[in-house]
Protein backbone atom coordinates (compact mmCIF):
# COMPACT_ATOMS: atom_id res chain seq x y z
CA UNK A 1 0.00 0.00 0.00
CA UNK A 2 1.62 3.33 -0.89
CA UNK A 3 1.90 6.27 1.49
CA UNK A 4 -1.14 8.22 0.67
CA UNK A 5 -3.49 5.36 0.77
CA UNK A 6 -1.86 4.20 4.13
CA UNK A 7 -2.11 7.48 5.64
CA UNK A 8 -6.16 7.85 4.93
CA UNK A 9 -6.51 4.79 6.31
CA UNK A 10 -4.97 5.41 9.27
CA UNK A 11 -6.50 8.45 9.82
CA UNK A 12 -10.15 6.78 9.01
CA UNK A 13 -9.57 4.24 11.84
CA UNK A 14 -8.24 6.69 14.18
CA UNK A 15 -11.15 8.82 13.80
CA UNK A 16 -13.96 6.35 14.46
CA UNK A 17 -13.77 5.61 18.20
CA UNK A 18 -13.48 9.36 18.51
CA UNK A 19 -16.76 10.08 16.54
CA UNK A 20 -18.72 7.00 18.56
CA UNK A 21 -17.50 8.63 22.07
CA UNK A 22 -18.31 12.15 21.00
CA UNK A 23 -22.00 11.10 20.00
CA UNK A 24 -22.05 9.36 23.37
CA UNK A 25 -21.03 12.12 25.56
CA UNK A 26 -24.07 14.60 24.87
CA UNK A 27 -24.30 16.48 28.27
CA UNK A 28 -27.29 15.84 30.61
CA UNK A 29 -29.91 18.49 30.36
CA UNK A 30 -29.84 20.13 33.10
CA UNK A 31 -33.45 21.33 35.46
CA UNK A 32 -34.69 23.64 38.37
CA UNK A 33 -33.48 22.43 41.35
CA UNK A 34 -36.84 23.06 43.14
CA UNK A 35 -37.91 24.53 46.16
CA UNK A 36 -37.03 21.66 48.57
CA UNK A 37 -33.21 21.29 48.44
CA UNK A 38 -32.61 20.39 51.71
CA UNK A 39 -30.23 22.90 53.33
CA UNK A 40 -27.48 21.33 55.77
CA UNK A 41 -28.95 22.06 59.21
CA UNK A 42 -32.20 20.31 57.77
CA UNK A 43 -30.47 16.81 56.85
CA UNK A 44 -30.42 13.73 58.82
CA UNK A 45 -26.84 13.39 60.60
CA UNK A 46 -26.90 10.00 58.56
CA UNK A 47 -26.88 11.51 54.87
CA UNK A 48 -25.21 8.09 53.28
CA UNK A 49 -26.14 6.74 49.55
CA UNK A 50 -29.14 4.18 51.40
CA UNK A 51 -31.99 6.41 52.09
CA UNK A 52 -34.58 3.78 52.80
CA UNK A 53 -32.59 3.13 56.33
CA UNK A 54 -32.01 6.00 58.86
CA UNK A 55 -29.55 5.45 61.49
CA UNK A 56 -31.18 5.16 64.79
CA UNK A 57 -34.69 4.48 62.82
CA UNK A 58 -35.94 0.72 63.62
CA UNK A 59 -38.35 0.86 60.66
CA UNK A 60 -37.48 1.18 56.82
CA UNK A 61 -39.06 3.49 54.73
CA UNK A 62 -42.23 2.75 52.92
CA UNK A 63 -43.03 2.58 49.32
CA UNK A 64 -40.96 0.25 46.60
CA UNK A 65 -37.21 0.06 47.12
CA UNK A 66 -34.78 0.69 44.09
CA UNK A 67 -31.54 0.58 43.74
CA UNK A 68 -30.23 3.52 41.30
CA UNK A 69 -26.50 3.69 39.57
CA UNK A 70 -24.61 5.04 36.95
CA UNK A 71 -21.25 7.02 36.14
CA UNK A 72 -20.29 10.50 35.93
CA UNK A 73 -18.32 11.18 32.68
CA UNK A 74 -16.94 14.47 31.36
CA UNK A 75 -17.82 15.82 27.67
CA UNK A 76 -14.80 13.74 26.53
CA UNK A 77 -16.39 10.00 28.24
CA UNK A 78 -13.96 10.12 30.64
CA UNK A 79 -14.61 9.07 34.23
CA UNK A 80 -15.07 11.84 36.78
CA UNK A 81 -13.26 10.64 39.87
CA UNK A 82 -14.46 11.92 43.08
CA UNK A 83 -17.29 13.47 42.43
CA UNK A 84 -20.01 14.17 44.98
CA UNK A 85 -23.44 12.95 43.69
CA UNK A 86 -26.60 14.21 45.57
CA UNK A 87 -29.93 12.91 45.17
CA UNK A 88 -33.44 14.22 47.34
CA UNK A 89 -36.95 13.47 46.58
CA UNK A 90 -40.37 13.38 48.62
CA UNK A 91 -41.23 10.12 50.66
CA UNK A 92 -43.66 7.45 49.67
CA UNK A 93 -46.70 10.24 51.44
CA UNK A 94 -45.64 12.76 48.97
CA UNK A 95 -43.42 14.75 51.67
CA UNK A 96 -39.86 16.77 51.25
CA UNK A 97 -37.56 16.38 53.92
CA UNK A 98 -37.94 20.55 54.31
CA UNK A 99 -38.90 22.89 56.41
CA UNK A 100 -40.89 24.60 53.74
CA UNK A 101 -42.93 21.46 52.67
CA UNK A 102 -46.56 22.35 54.26
CA UNK A 103 -48.16 19.25 52.44
CA UNK A 104 -51.25 17.61 55.00
CA UNK A 105 -49.56 14.07 54.68
CA UNK A 106 -47.16 13.18 57.62
CA UNK A 107 -43.59 12.70 56.66
CA UNK A 108 -42.12 9.51 56.62
CA UNK A 109 -39.59 9.53 58.96
CA UNK A 110 -37.90 6.48 58.33
CA UNK A 111 -37.17 7.57 54.98
CA UNK A 112 -33.74 9.88 54.55
CA UNK A 113 -35.09 12.17 52.28
CA UNK A 114 -31.58 13.48 50.92
CA UNK A 115 -28.39 11.35 50.34
CA UNK A 116 -24.85 11.41 48.88
CA UNK A 117 -22.21 9.45 47.21
CA UNK A 118 -18.86 9.98 46.02
CA UNK A 119 -17.78 8.36 42.88
CA UNK A 120 -14.67 5.83 42.58
CA UNK A 121 -12.02 5.57 39.82
CA UNK A 122 -14.46 4.55 37.18
CA UNK A 123 -16.67 7.56 37.70
CA UNK A 124 -19.62 5.46 39.51
CA UNK A 125 -22.05 6.08 41.90
CA UNK A 126 -24.68 3.82 43.56
CA UNK A 127 -27.83 4.78 45.89
CA UNK A 128 -30.71 2.42 47.49
CA UNK A 129 -34.04 4.39 47.28
CA UNK A 130 -37.31 4.71 46.80
CA UNK A 131 -39.23 4.56 43.53
CA UNK A 132 -40.28 8.24 42.93
CA UNK A 133 -44.11 8.82 43.65
CA UNK A 134 -46.16 12.22 42.22
CA UNK A 135 -47.57 14.50 44.35
CA UNK A 136 -50.05 17.65 43.39
CA UNK A 137 -48.63 18.98 40.55
CA UNK A 138 -45.62 17.06 39.91
CA UNK A 139 -44.42 13.60 38.25
CA UNK A 140 -42.78 11.46 39.76
CA UNK A 141 -39.04 12.94 39.80
CA UNK A 142 -35.41 12.44 41.68
CA UNK A 143 -33.66 15.52 42.15
CA UNK A 144 -29.70 15.57 41.63
CA UNK A 145 -26.82 16.90 41.82
CA UNK A 146 -23.31 16.74 40.70
CA UNK A 147 -20.30 18.82 42.44
CA UNK A 148 -16.82 18.41 41.39
CA UNK A 149 -14.59 20.09 44.43
CA UNK A 150 -16.60 23.03 45.56
CA UNK A 151 -18.25 24.00 41.89
CA UNK A 152 -21.62 22.59 41.38
CA UNK A 153 -21.63 20.92 37.63
CA UNK A 154 -24.52 19.71 37.39
CA UNK A 155 -27.97 19.93 38.78
CA UNK A 156 -30.77 17.77 36.73
CA UNK A 157 -34.16 15.69 37.83
CA UNK A 158 -34.60 11.97 36.44
CA UNK A 159 -37.98 10.40 35.61
CA UNK A 160 -39.78 7.77 34.80
CA UNK A 161 -40.58 6.44 31.32
CA UNK A 162 -44.14 6.66 30.13
CA UNK A 163 -45.42 7.69 33.39
CA UNK A 164 -48.99 9.72 32.52
CA UNK A 165 -47.76 12.42 34.88
CA UNK A 166 -45.46 13.56 32.11
CA UNK A 167 -47.64 14.78 30.18
CA UNK A 168 -48.63 17.62 32.23
CA UNK A 169 -45.58 18.30 34.04
CA UNK A 170 -43.85 21.34 32.72
CA UNK A 171 -40.43 20.67 33.35
CA UNK A 172 -40.30 17.41 32.19
CA UNK A 173 -42.16 19.15 28.79
CA UNK A 174 -39.04 21.42 28.93
CA UNK A 175 -36.51 18.87 28.02
CA UNK A 176 -36.12 18.19 24.25
CA UNK A 177 -37.84 15.13 23.09
CA UNK A 178 -34.30 13.77 21.85
CA UNK A 179 -33.10 14.11 25.19
CA UNK A 180 -35.51 12.57 27.51
CA UNK A 181 -33.93 9.26 27.65
CA UNK A 182 -30.91 10.88 29.07
CA UNK A 183 -32.52 11.67 32.78
CA UNK A 184 -35.15 8.43 32.19
CA UNK A 185 -34.64 5.99 34.79
CA UNK A 186 -35.62 2.02 33.47
CA UNK A 187 -35.77 -0.26 36.29
CA UNK A 188 -35.30 -3.62 35.66
CA UNK A 189 -35.98 -6.70 37.99
CA UNK A 190 -32.87 -8.01 39.73
CA UNK A 191 -31.73 -10.29 42.56
CA UNK A 192 -32.28 -7.76 44.75
CA UNK A 193 -34.47 -4.64 44.33
CA UNK A 194 -34.81 -3.35 40.83
CA UNK A 195 -32.37 -1.39 39.36
CA UNK A 196 -31.72 1.31 37.17
CA UNK A 197 -28.78 2.84 35.88
CA UNK A 198 -28.49 6.68 34.59
CA UNK A 199 -24.94 8.08 33.11
CA UNK A 200 -24.68 12.01 34.01
CA UNK A 201 -22.28 13.93 31.54
CA UNK A 202 -20.96 16.86 32.82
Amino acid sequence: MNDPARRKLVLGLVALPVAGLAAAAIPTPPASEGPFYPTRGMRYDDVDNDLVRVSGEVEQAGGEVVRLSGRVLDSSGNPVPSARVEIWQCDANGRYLHRGDRGWSSRDRAFQGFGHALTGADGGYAFRTIKPVPYTGRTPHIHVKVLVGDRDRLTTQFYLPDHPGNANDWLYQRIPQNQRELVTMHFAATNQEPTARVDLII
